[in-house]
Protein backbone atom coordinates (compact mmCIF):
# COMPACT_ATOMS: atom_id res chain seq x y z
CA UNK A 1 0.00 0.00 0.00
CA UNK A 2 2.76 2.52 0.63
CA UNK A 3 4.57 1.90 -2.43
CA UNK A 4 0.69 2.80 -4.20
CA UNK A 5 0.36 6.19 -2.00
CA UNK A 6 4.14 7.02 -3.13
CA UNK A 7 2.72 6.70 -6.91
CA UNK A 8 -0.37 8.24 -6.30
CA UNK A 9 0.20 11.42 -3.57
CA UNK A 10 4.17 11.51 -4.58
CA UNK A 11 3.70 12.10 -8.38
CA UNK A 12 0.33 12.08 -9.87
CA UNK A 13 -1.69 14.12 -7.10
CA UNK A 14 0.53 17.38 -6.98
CA UNK A 15 1.10 17.19 -10.10
CA UNK A 16 -2.52 17.04 -11.10
CA UNK A 17 -3.49 19.51 -8.32
CA UNK A 18 -1.31 22.09 -9.44
CA UNK A 19 -1.76 21.89 -13.11
CA UNK A 20 -5.55 22.04 -12.68
CA UNK A 21 -5.35 24.58 -10.22
CA UNK A 22 -3.44 26.89 -12.34
CA UNK A 23 -5.61 26.60 -15.17
CA UNK A 24 -9.10 26.48 -12.98
CA UNK A 25 -7.31 30.09 -11.47
CA UNK A 26 -6.31 31.83 -14.48
CA UNK A 27 -9.92 31.31 -16.02
CA UNK A 28 -11.23 32.95 -13.38
CA UNK A 29 -8.66 35.29 -13.38
CA UNK A 30 -7.52 34.29 -9.93
CA UNK A 31 -9.67 36.76 -8.45
CA UNK A 32 -9.70 35.63 -4.71
CA UNK A 33 -5.64 37.04 -4.84
CA UNK A 34 -5.81 39.76 -6.65
CA UNK A 35 -9.10 41.63 -5.33
CA UNK A 36 -10.03 39.89 -2.30
CA UNK A 37 -12.22 42.35 -1.14
CA UNK A 38 -14.36 41.26 -3.97
CA UNK A 39 -14.15 37.57 -2.26
CA UNK A 40 -15.01 38.95 1.28
CA UNK A 41 -18.09 40.97 -0.24
CA UNK A 42 -19.43 37.41 -1.74
CA UNK A 43 -19.25 36.13 2.22
CA UNK A 44 -21.56 38.85 3.59
CA UNK A 45 -23.98 39.11 1.08
CA UNK A 46 -27.04 36.30 2.15
CA UNK A 47 -29.81 34.59 1.09
CA UNK A 48 -33.26 34.99 2.05
CA UNK A 49 -34.45 31.66 1.50
CA UNK A 50 -34.44 30.34 4.91
CA UNK A 51 -33.45 26.86 5.03
CA UNK A 52 -29.69 26.10 5.58
CA UNK A 53 -27.85 29.14 5.33
CA UNK A 54 -24.24 29.24 3.64
CA UNK A 55 -22.59 30.37 6.82
CA UNK A 56 -24.13 26.85 8.21
CA UNK A 57 -23.09 24.68 4.98
CA UNK A 58 -19.59 26.26 5.79
CA UNK A 59 -19.63 24.99 9.12
CA UNK A 60 -20.30 22.00 8.47
CA UNK A 61 -17.71 21.64 5.56
CA UNK A 62 -15.14 23.13 7.87
CA UNK A 63 -16.28 20.41 10.45
CA UNK A 64 -15.78 17.73 8.02
CA UNK A 65 -11.75 19.65 7.38
CA UNK A 66 -10.74 21.17 10.34
CA UNK A 67 -8.90 19.09 13.72
CA UNK A 68 -7.16 16.04 12.85
CA UNK A 69 -5.60 17.51 9.80
CA UNK A 70 -4.61 20.68 10.87
CA UNK A 71 -3.30 19.15 14.26
CA UNK A 72 -1.90 15.23 13.46
CA UNK A 73 -1.42 15.72 9.93
CA UNK A 74 0.66 18.81 9.96
CA UNK A 75 2.61 17.15 12.83
CA UNK A 76 2.59 14.06 10.27
CA UNK A 77 3.53 15.92 7.07
CA UNK A 78 6.67 18.01 9.38
CA UNK A 79 7.97 14.51 10.87
CA UNK A 80 7.46 12.82 7.33
CA UNK A 81 8.54 15.82 4.75
CA UNK A 82 10.59 18.28 7.12
CA UNK A 83 9.32 21.78 7.78
CA UNK A 84 9.49 22.35 4.13
CA UNK A 85 6.77 20.62 3.86
CA UNK A 86 5.02 23.41 5.07
CA UNK A 87 5.55 24.90 2.29
CA UNK A 88 3.89 22.85 0.12
CA UNK A 89 0.72 22.82 2.02
CA UNK A 90 0.46 26.21 1.56
CA UNK A 91 1.12 25.96 -2.25
CA UNK A 92 -1.45 22.82 -2.54
CA UNK A 93 -3.85 25.24 -0.52
CA UNK A 94 -3.23 28.27 -3.30
CA UNK A 95 -3.52 25.77 -5.86
CA UNK A 96 -6.66 23.81 -4.63
CA UNK A 97 -8.71 27.47 -3.84
CA UNK A 98 -9.54 27.63 -7.16
CA UNK A 99 -10.60 23.71 -7.56
CA UNK A 100 -12.60 23.88 -4.43
CA UNK A 101 -14.34 26.59 -6.09
CA UNK A 102 -15.62 24.73 -9.38
CA UNK A 103 -16.33 22.25 -7.16
CA UNK A 104 -19.10 24.08 -4.98
CA UNK A 105 -20.51 26.07 -8.24
CA UNK A 106 -20.63 22.61 -9.52
CA UNK A 107 -22.27 21.34 -6.78
CA UNK A 108 -25.06 24.15 -6.44
CA UNK A 109 -25.91 23.73 -10.62
CA UNK A 110 -26.17 20.44 -10.21
CA UNK A 111 -28.15 19.74 -6.91
CA UNK A 112 -31.05 18.41 -6.38
CA UNK A 113 -34.32 19.93 -4.03
CA UNK A 114 -35.90 16.93 -1.88
CA UNK A 115 -38.45 16.89 1.03
CA UNK A 116 -35.80 17.65 3.16
CA UNK A 117 -33.73 20.40 1.32
CA UNK A 118 -31.01 20.50 -0.95
CA UNK A 119 -29.27 17.60 -2.04
CA UNK A 120 -25.79 17.54 -3.73
CA UNK A 121 -22.45 16.85 -4.52
CA UNK A 122 -19.63 15.83 -6.79
CA UNK A 123 -21.27 11.95 -7.46
CA UNK A 124 -24.42 14.96 -9.09
CA UNK A 125 -22.11 16.69 -11.57
CA UNK A 126 -19.78 13.88 -12.35
CA UNK A 127 -22.85 11.89 -13.80
CA UNK A 128 -24.16 15.12 -15.38
CA UNK A 129 -20.87 15.54 -17.14
CA UNK A 130 -19.83 12.59 -18.56
CA UNK A 131 -23.52 11.06 -19.15
CA UNK A 132 -24.83 8.11 -19.97
CA UNK A 133 -23.03 4.41 -18.76
CA UNK A 134 -19.97 6.55 -18.29
CA UNK A 135 -20.94 9.29 -15.87
CA UNK A 136 -23.33 6.30 -14.09
CA UNK A 137 -20.88 4.31 -13.18
CA UNK A 138 -18.12 6.70 -12.54
CA UNK A 139 -20.97 8.23 -10.37
CA UNK A 140 -21.91 5.27 -8.41
CA UNK A 141 -17.38 4.99 -7.95
CA UNK A 142 -17.68 8.06 -6.40
CA UNK A 143 -20.53 7.81 -4.18
CA UNK A 144 -19.58 4.50 -2.96
CA UNK A 145 -16.00 5.76 -2.34
CA UNK A 146 -17.40 8.55 -0.27
CA UNK A 147 -19.82 6.77 1.96
CA UNK A 148 -16.60 4.58 3.00
CA UNK A 149 -14.22 7.36 3.16
CA UNK A 150 -16.94 9.00 5.73
CA UNK A 151 -16.33 6.18 7.61
CA UNK A 152 -12.69 5.79 7.20
CA UNK A 153 -11.16 9.48 7.10
CA UNK A 154 -14.13 10.87 8.71
CA UNK A 155 -14.54 8.47 11.38
CA UNK A 156 -11.69 5.90 12.34
CA UNK A 157 -8.89 8.48 12.08
CA UNK A 158 -10.20 10.82 13.72
CA UNK A 159 -11.47 8.62 16.62
CA UNK A 160 -7.75 7.37 16.82
CA UNK A 161 -6.02 11.12 17.24
CA UNK A 162 -9.03 12.01 19.61
CA UNK A 163 -8.27 8.77 21.85
CA UNK A 164 -4.62 9.57 21.68
CA UNK A 165 -5.12 13.17 22.74
CA UNK A 166 -6.82 12.15 26.06
CA UNK A 167 -5.77 10.01 29.09
CA UNK A 168 -9.65 8.34 28.94
CA UNK A 169 -10.07 4.47 27.86
CA UNK A 170 -10.12 4.58 24.68
CA UNK A 171 -13.54 2.30 23.95
CA UNK A 172 -15.20 4.37 25.98
CA UNK A 173 -14.36 7.96 23.95
CA UNK A 174 -14.89 5.68 20.73
CA UNK A 175 -18.14 4.86 21.86
CA UNK A 176 -19.43 7.89 23.68
CA UNK A 177 -18.63 9.81 20.51
CA UNK A 178 -20.15 7.33 18.16
CA UNK A 179 -23.33 7.30 19.54
CA UNK A 180 -23.92 10.85 19.78
CA UNK A 181 -22.67 11.38 16.66
CA UNK A 182 -24.83 8.56 15.14
CA UNK A 183 -28.21 10.37 17.06
CA UNK A 184 -26.81 13.68 15.54
CA UNK A 185 -26.50 12.55 12.28
CA UNK A 186 -29.80 10.94 12.20
CA UNK A 187 -31.21 13.98 12.49
CA UNK A 188 -30.18 15.14 8.83
CA UNK A 189 -28.93 18.34 7.65
CA UNK A 190 -30.47 20.78 9.95
CA UNK A 191 -29.44 19.19 13.46
CA UNK A 192 -25.74 18.40 11.34
CA UNK A 193 -25.66 22.05 11.18
CA UNK A 194 -27.02 23.05 14.23
CA UNK A 195 -24.36 21.29 16.22
CA UNK A 196 -21.67 22.32 13.88
CA UNK A 197 -22.49 26.19 13.85
CA UNK A 198 -22.24 26.05 18.01
CA UNK A 199 -19.01 23.93 17.91
CA UNK A 200 -16.37 24.96 14.65
CA UNK A 201 -16.54 28.81 15.21
CA UNK A 202 -15.73 28.66 19.40
CA UNK A 203 -13.50 25.81 18.89
CA UNK A 204 -11.43 28.03 15.91
CA UNK A 205 -11.45 31.16 17.82
CA UNK A 206 -10.08 29.39 20.67
CA UNK A 207 -7.16 27.57 18.99
CA UNK A 208 -6.59 30.67 17.07
CA UNK A 209 -5.68 32.91 20.13
CA UNK A 210 -3.48 30.03 21.73
CA UNK A 211 -1.54 29.80 18.99
CA UNK A 212 -0.95 33.66 18.21
CA UNK A 213 -0.21 34.04 22.12
CA UNK A 214 2.85 31.24 21.18
CA UNK A 215 3.78 32.93 18.21
CA UNK A 216 3.64 36.73 19.60
CA UNK A 217 5.72 35.29 22.88
CA UNK A 218 8.29 33.93 19.93
CA UNK A 219 7.92 36.18 17.50
CA UNK A 220 11.77 36.38 17.08
CA UNK A 221 12.53 33.06 16.10
CA UNK A 222 9.45 33.09 13.31
CA UNK A 223 11.88 34.97 10.36
CA UNK A 224 14.34 32.05 10.80
CA UNK A 225 11.81 29.41 11.00
CA UNK A 226 10.30 30.92 7.65
CA UNK A 227 13.96 31.04 6.35
CA UNK A 228 14.31 27.24 7.58
CA UNK A 229 10.59 26.10 5.47
CA UNK A 230 11.82 27.48 2.48
CA UNK A 231 15.89 26.18 2.31
CA UNK A 232 13.76 22.61 3.24
CA UNK A 233 11.31 23.09 0.44
CA UNK A 234 13.93 23.40 -2.50
CA UNK A 235 16.64 21.48 -1.00
CA UNK A 236 17.92 17.85 -2.24
CA UNK A 237 15.79 16.56 0.75
CA UNK A 238 12.59 18.21 -0.60
CA UNK A 239 12.80 18.27 -4.25
CA UNK A 240 14.52 16.01 -6.66
CA UNK A 241 14.80 15.99 -10.43
CA UNK A 242 12.58 14.32 -12.72
CA UNK A 243 9.83 15.04 -15.48
CA UNK A 244 9.69 18.43 -15.71
CA UNK A 245 10.98 19.24 -12.38
CA UNK A 246 7.73 17.82 -10.59
CA UNK A 247 9.03 14.62 -9.22
CA UNK A 248 8.78 14.71 -5.64
CA UNK A 249 10.38 13.73 -2.65
CA UNK A 250 8.64 13.40 0.58
CA UNK A 251 8.49 17.13 1.51
CA UNK A 252 5.95 17.89 -1.52
CA UNK A 253 4.07 14.64 -1.02
CA UNK A 254 3.29 15.22 2.43
CA UNK A 255 2.97 18.78 2.53
CA UNK A 256 0.45 18.51 -0.54
CA UNK A 257 -1.04 14.99 0.51
CA UNK A 258 -1.53 16.36 4.32
CA UNK A 259 -3.10 19.93 2.79
CA UNK A 260 -5.41 17.94 0.50
CA UNK A 261 -6.96 15.85 4.08
CA UNK A 262 -6.76 18.67 6.02
CA UNK A 263 -8.49 20.95 3.48
CA UNK A 264 -10.34 18.61 1.32
CA UNK A 265 -9.98 20.47 -1.80
CA UNK A 266 -10.22 18.68 -4.98
CA UNK A 267 -11.55 15.54 -3.25
CA UNK A 268 -14.75 16.39 -3.69
CA UNK A 269 -16.71 15.69 -0.41
CA UNK A 270 -17.10 19.25 1.23
CA UNK A 271 -19.41 19.97 -1.96
CA UNK A 272 -21.73 18.05 -0.48
CA UNK A 273 -22.71 20.61 2.47
CA UNK A 274 -22.09 23.53 0.76
CA UNK A 275 -24.98 21.92 -1.82
CA UNK A 276 -27.36 22.60 1.12
CA UNK A 277 -27.14 26.04 0.83
CA UNK A 278 -29.24 28.52 0.47
CA UNK A 279 -27.50 30.69 -1.13
CA UNK A 280 -27.71 33.62 -3.81
CA UNK A 281 -25.82 32.06 -6.22
CA UNK A 282 -23.70 29.14 -6.96
CA UNK A 283 -20.49 32.09 -7.52
CA UNK A 284 -21.37 33.08 -3.74
CA UNK A 285 -21.12 29.85 -2.35
CA UNK A 286 -18.18 28.98 -4.13
CA UNK A 287 -16.10 31.99 -2.52
CA UNK A 288 -17.39 30.62 0.43
CA UNK A 289 -15.90 27.36 -0.35
CA UNK A 290 -12.58 29.65 -0.97
CA UNK A 291 -12.74 30.78 2.42
CA UNK A 292 -12.89 27.11 3.78
CA UNK A 293 -9.36 26.48 2.28
CA UNK A 294 -7.84 29.91 3.05
CA UNK A 295 -9.19 29.28 7.08
CA UNK A 296 -8.59 25.62 6.93
CA UNK A 297 -4.49 25.19 5.64
CA UNK A 298 -3.34 28.97 5.19
CA UNK A 299 -4.65 30.06 8.36
CA UNK A 300 -5.28 27.23 10.86
CA UNK A 301 -2.22 24.62 9.31
CA UNK A 302 0.34 27.15 9.24
CA UNK A 303 -0.42 28.30 12.95
CA UNK A 304 -0.01 24.31 14.35
CA UNK A 305 3.17 24.36 12.13
CA UNK A 306 4.84 27.38 13.22
CA UNK A 307 3.97 25.94 16.99
CA UNK A 308 5.70 22.45 16.17
CA UNK A 309 8.68 24.07 14.65
CA UNK A 310 9.21 26.24 17.44
CA UNK A 311 9.21 23.51 19.82
CA UNK A 312 12.16 21.68 17.96
CA UNK A 313 10.57 18.36 19.20
CA UNK A 314 11.14 15.42 16.44
CA UNK A 315 11.18 12.29 18.27
CA UNK A 316 7.20 12.19 18.78
CA UNK A 317 4.70 12.10 15.80
CA UNK A 318 1.09 13.09 15.41
CA UNK A 319 -1.15 13.98 17.95
CA UNK A 320 1.38 13.37 21.05
CA UNK A 321 4.10 16.21 19.01
CA UNK A 322 0.88 18.76 18.58
CA UNK A 323 0.40 18.67 22.06
CA UNK A 324 3.91 18.16 23.13
CA UNK A 325 4.61 21.58 21.51
CA UNK A 326 1.90 23.16 23.10
CA UNK A 327 2.61 21.78 26.74
CA UNK A 328 6.66 23.34 26.25
CA UNK A 329 5.58 26.81 24.58
CA UNK A 330 2.30 27.48 26.40
CA UNK A 331 2.01 25.22 29.74
CA UNK A 332 0.04 22.59 30.68
CA UNK A 333 -3.16 24.35 31.04
CA UNK A 334 -2.72 24.48 26.81
CA UNK A 335 -2.21 21.34 26.36
CA UNK A 336 -5.29 20.31 28.16
CA UNK A 337 -7.33 22.97 26.26
CA UNK A 338 -5.70 21.40 22.71
CA UNK A 339 -6.33 18.05 23.64
CA UNK A 340 -10.29 18.55 24.71
CA UNK A 341 -10.00 20.98 21.02
CA UNK A 342 -9.13 17.87 19.49
CA UNK A 343 -11.92 15.44 20.89
CA UNK A 344 -14.50 18.43 19.82
CA UNK A 345 -12.91 18.85 16.65
CA UNK A 346 -12.81 14.83 15.79
CA UNK A 347 -16.21 15.00 16.99
CA UNK A 348 -17.52 17.39 14.90
CA UNK A 349 -15.66 15.41 11.90
CA UNK A 350 -17.57 12.76 12.35
CA UNK A 351 -20.99 14.16 12.19
CA UNK A 352 -19.68 16.16 9.49
CA UNK A 353 -18.53 13.57 7.01
CA UNK A 354 -21.42 11.10 8.49
CA UNK A 355 -23.99 13.80 6.36
CA UNK A 356 -21.76 13.30 3.36
CA UNK A 357 -21.64 9.21 3.64
CA UNK A 358 -25.42 9.41 4.03
CA UNK A 359 -25.79 12.13 0.90
CA UNK A 360 -23.78 9.22 -1.00
CA UNK A 361 -26.13 6.94 0.34
CA UNK A 362 -29.44 8.52 -1.21
CA UNK A 363 -27.43 9.35 -4.62
CA UNK A 364 -27.26 5.86 -4.50
CA UNK A 365 -30.69 5.22 -3.58
CA UNK A 366 -30.25 3.55 -0.33
CA UNK A 367 -33.57 2.69 1.25
CA UNK A 368 -34.34 3.21 4.89
CA UNK A 369 -32.57 0.11 6.18
CA UNK A 370 -29.15 0.89 4.39
CA UNK A 371 -29.56 4.51 6.05
CA UNK A 372 -30.37 2.31 9.38
CA UNK A 373 -26.96 0.13 8.83
CA UNK A 374 -24.83 2.97 8.06
CA UNK A 375 -25.61 4.82 11.40
CA UNK A 376 -24.89 1.89 12.61
CA UNK A 377 -21.59 1.75 11.80
CA UNK A 378 -20.98 4.90 12.71
CA UNK A 379 -20.20 3.71 16.67
CA UNK A 380 -18.92 0.60 15.52
CA UNK A 381 -16.67 2.30 13.34
CA UNK A 382 -15.89 5.17 16.35
CA UNK A 383 -14.63 1.76 18.16
CA UNK A 384 -12.61 0.39 15.91
CA UNK A 385 -10.53 3.76 15.41
CA UNK A 386 -10.26 3.67 19.54
CA UNK A 387 -8.36 0.59 19.06
CA UNK A 388 -6.79 0.32 15.69
CA UNK A 389 -3.50 0.91 14.85
CA UNK A 390 -3.19 4.40 13.61
CA UNK A 391 -0.24 4.04 10.68
CA UNK A 392 -1.95 1.62 8.68
CA UNK A 393 -5.25 3.48 8.58
CA UNK A 394 -3.15 6.58 7.49
CA UNK A 395 -2.56 4.70 4.63
CA UNK A 396 -5.78 3.41 3.91
CA UNK A 397 -6.80 7.20 4.20
CA UNK A 398 -4.36 8.65 1.70
CA UNK A 399 -5.30 6.00 -0.75
CA UNK A 400 -8.90 6.80 -0.62
CA UNK A 401 -8.29 10.03 -1.10
CA UNK A 402 -6.08 9.88 -3.76
CA UNK A 403 -8.05 7.95 -5.97
CA UNK A 404 -11.46 10.04 -5.07
CA UNK A 405 -9.00 13.10 -5.62
CA UNK A 406 -8.13 11.61 -8.90
CA UNK A 407 -11.49 11.19 -9.92
CA UNK A 408 -12.93 14.40 -8.88
CA UNK A 409 -10.44 16.46 -10.98
CA UNK A 410 -10.44 14.83 -13.71
CA UNK A 411 -14.12 15.46 -14.19
CA UNK A 412 -13.76 19.03 -12.85
CA UNK A 413 -11.05 19.25 -16.08
CA UNK A 414 -12.97 17.63 -18.45
CA UNK A 415 -16.16 20.09 -17.38
CA UNK A 416 -14.06 23.09 -18.26
CA UNK A 417 -12.51 21.90 -21.43
CA UNK A 418 -15.64 21.89 -23.23
CA UNK A 419 -16.45 25.90 -21.59
CA UNK A 420 -14.31 28.76 -22.27
CA UNK A 421 -14.76 30.49 -18.96
CA UNK A 422 -15.79 29.43 -15.55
Amino acid sequence: MEGINSVLSGFLLPLLLIICGIWFGSKLKFFYIFHPIKLTGCLFETSDKGGISPFRSLTVALAGTLGVGNMAGVATAIVAGGAGALFWMWISAVCAMSVKYMEVKLAIQTREKTSDGWRGGAMYYIKTIFGGKIGNLMSVLFAVMCAVNSLVTGNIVQINSACAAIDVNPVYTGLIIGIIGMWIAAGGGKRISGATVMIIPLLSAIYIVICLAIIFNNIERIPAIFANIINEAFSLRSVSGGIGGFTMTRAMRFGVTRGIFSNEAGCGTSPTAHAQADCKSPHHQGCFGIFEVFADTILLCTMTGLVILLSKETALDGIPLTLYAFKTLAGAWAEKIIATSVVLFAFATVIGQASYGLTALDFLRGGFSVRVCYLMLIPICSLIGALINAGFMWQIADLIVSFMTIVNVLSLSVYNKSKSSL
